[in-house]
């Protein structure tokens, strides 16, 4: 087992299938790799209140890693072993985005957030217990540039989902050779579908190793938090989105698992789960509104003991 330290200064604008690896490791030998990110763009944002001044990259993700024998249609399985952050995040409203946008108005609002010993100091007479998690996790598309803010993509990207947090496995489609992981967007709290669009932002480091599952296929991002299975269903309108989250879920109890169609069937109808995602959406935005989300992110989700007690 090796240890590797990929710094900030390898941070990218995007998931690229282009760009070259900075690393190459092994699947399966137990490597740790940590990538550490960047918080630059929310102290632009407090200092010049416009986002046309800010020059730092929003979301920049550390990569890409280059996974030894990953091939289109395999499944790269990437376990968080780690999430350390600084002892200051941010809390930013940014003119346009996420579902306050409205009622906040048009002005920037940023909050430096304190976060020490594992609490989160949201307000002087209010915090809560840190719980890290990583926003952007992903590997490259195979047509495009993947964008680190918005929207989500089958192979991951800026999910912003809580369950990418430590102890959880996250299963991405590879769609080009090698796979090439990026990490990046941590954040020491945030709510489930974070709903401003801007969780506590926060720099840090994700520590990481990763597997390869070769030879099966899956539609979108999965994850398994150890209590729960959980699967990423994209899609437009909101209701595509739902479908293939539960098609997904239905799929991995069926033919990874062994359930019978029926049994699986009538188990979700009582037991699957479902909630809105991120609120990156699910298809590429209006330039004119880059922070106006078009499609939809929703999570299906079976808890992990039922999900491993219906094989026959």
């Amino acid at each position: 087992m090796s240890e590797h330290f990929l710094g900030k200064h390898l941070g990218t604008p995007s998931f690229s299938p282009t760009r070259e690896p900075v690393l190459r490791v092994t699947p399966g030998a137990g490597d740790r790799i940590t990538f550490e990110t960047d918080d630059l763009a929310y102290a632009q944002m407090e200092e010049f209140g416009d986002l046309a001044k800010v020059t730092a990259t929003i979301n920049p993700v550390t990569g890409p890693v280059y996974v030894e024998g990953a091939e289109p249609g395999d499944v790269l399985a990437v376990t968080i072993h780690a999430i350390d952050v600084a002892e200051q995040g941010w809390s930013v409203s940014i003119p346009g985005a996420g579902a306050l946008s409205e009622v906040m108005g048009p002005e920037f609002f940023v909050r430096r957030v304190p976060v020490r010993d594992g609490r989160v100091q949201l307000t002087d007479t209010l915090d809560c217990a840190a719980a890290p998690m990583i926003g952007c996790l992903g590997v490259a598309p195979a047509a495009v540039d993947g964008s680190t803010v918005m929207p989500t993509y089958p192979t991951g990207g800026n999910m912003d989902l809580t369950d990418a947090k430590v102890g959880s496995t996250v299963y991405l489609p590879v769609q080009v050779p090698g796979a090439l992981l990026s990490v990046g967007d941590l954040h020491a709290v945030m709510a489930r579908a974070e709903s401003t669009f801007v969780a506590i932002e926060i720099a840090g480091t994700a520590t990481l190793s990763v597997d390869l599952v070769k030879g099966r296929t899956i539609r979108g991002p999965q994850v398994d938090t150890g209590d729960e299975w959980v699967c990423v269903g994209l899609g437009d309108p909101v209701q595509d989105s739902i479908v293939m989250a539960y098609e997904s879920l239905y799929t991995l109890m069926v033919e990874q698992h062994g359930w019978s169609r029926e049994d699986a069937y009538v188990v979700l109808s009582a037991l699957g789960h479902t909630e809105l995602g991120g609120p990156t959406g699910s298809s590429d935005p209006d330039p004119l509104h880059p922070f106006r989300a078009v499609g939809a992110v929703t999570l299906a989700r079976l808890a992990k003991d039922v999900l491993l007690s219906g094989g026959r």
